[in-house]
């Protein structure tokens, strides 16, 4: 997990940001405490990577610990743990120096999606949510995902309490969906993201849905990945950069 800042950044400004993650499950804390990555290895951006967003005035927060902890038992707390960790990342953010709070955005792909929704869904700590090829209702994976042993029938609440589609009324800051048209990964056909931009948009939110022709799970044709990139300008732009700053100021 890095934290890097535009080349004009000056210490002490305080920058809108993207928080780009991926939950991981641990048995124990001590598994995932454990310090993960290196210093001396160059940064690698390829495709439609959110770290071209350093190039647009942004803070980026690269894949920030979501631990999950608890073996084969983790999910029954899942959306705790969820929660905890993202306020956690905007607390370190604000601390640091580097981060407005009321400008964090939070994306990821394919269960960083899963994530998104669900914190957008179940927090008010970010701003606005990027989703890419996810799922988000696990009745439609009722015999495990990620590490997930138990099926719907065993543990229902458990799946219903996971997905965010089940929780659409409560994602009150915009979210933006892109899938690809042809997914072939077993846990996020298309459907996924269709009926939670139905969800959404039926329940009065602010979403955008956005199908990728020829795509599946990862995003290859220049096009796709032009688009992609700028539908994720666009979307930080409006919903977290240039946020109207008399919703922020008491009255």
């Amino acid at each position: 997990m890095s934290c890097t800042c535009p080349p004009t950044y000056e210490p002490g400004q305080r920058l809108p940001v993207l928080v780009w993650a991926y939950p991981r499950e641990f048995a124990d804390e001590d598994g995932a405490g454990q310090v993960r990555g290196s210093a001396h290895r160059f940064t690698t951006i390829s495709g439609a990577s959110h770290l071209l967003l350093l190039t647009q005035g942004y803070a980026v927060l690269n894949d920030a610990a979501m631990p999950i902890v608890g073996g084969f038992a983790a999910n029954d707390t899942y959306v705790e743990q969820l929660v905890a960790n993202g306020r956690a990342a905007v607390d370190k953010l604000v601390e640091m120096g580097v981060a407005d709070r009321d400008r964090v955005g939070i994306a990821g792909h394919s269960y960083g999606a899963f994530m998104t929704a669900n914190m957008l869904a179940h927090s008010d700590d970010f701003s606005a949510g990027i989703a890419r090829s996810g799922a988000f209702n696990r009745s439609l994976t009722p015999f495990g995902f990620q590490y997930e042993r138990r099926t719907f029938w065993e543990a229902p609440e458990v799946y219903f309490g996971m997905s965010a589609f089940m929780h659409a009324e409560k994602i009150n800051e915009p979210l933006l969906l892109t899938h690809g048209v042809i997914d072939n990964n077993s846990g996020t056909f298309p459907v996924q993201s269709e009926r939670m931009y139905h969800a959404v948009k039926g329940l009065g939110g602010t979403v955008r849905l956005v199908m990728l022709p020829h795509e599946s799970h990862g995003y290859r044709a220049r096009e796709s990945v032009l688009h992609t990139v700028w539908e994720m300008f666009d979307w930080m732009r409006r919903h977290v950069k240039e946020r109207q700053r008399d919703a922020l100021v008491p009255q």
